[in-house]
């Protein structure tokens, strides 16, 4: 079975993004975590934050920063219905 995909992403407050899978399911994924480093400490800044997009997998950003598809959706948490 194939891992779900993204396919529409939105940032949210706090470095929460806002997930869509192909699946169906919408999902919130905290980036928190991962704001460390020369790398993605980039993400610290709001404006590039918000800049996420996917790119028919998983999401990027526009230097090249990204989510493991695999940890994108394992570790998001759904949505309460």
């Amino acid at each position: 079975m194939l891992r779900p995909t993204a396919t529409s992403v939105r940032a949210e407050e706090g470095y929460i993004l806002d997930v869509e899978f192909d699946n169906g399911e919408r999902k919130q994924f905290d980036v928190k975590p991962y704001i460390k480093g020369s790398w993605y400490g980039k993400l610290e800044n709001p404006d590039y934050f918000r800049r996420v997009r996917t790119d028919g997998y998983t999401v990027v950003w526009p230097e090249g920063q990204d989510i493991c598809p695999d940890e994108l959706y394992t570790q998001s948490t759904s949505f309460a219905k």
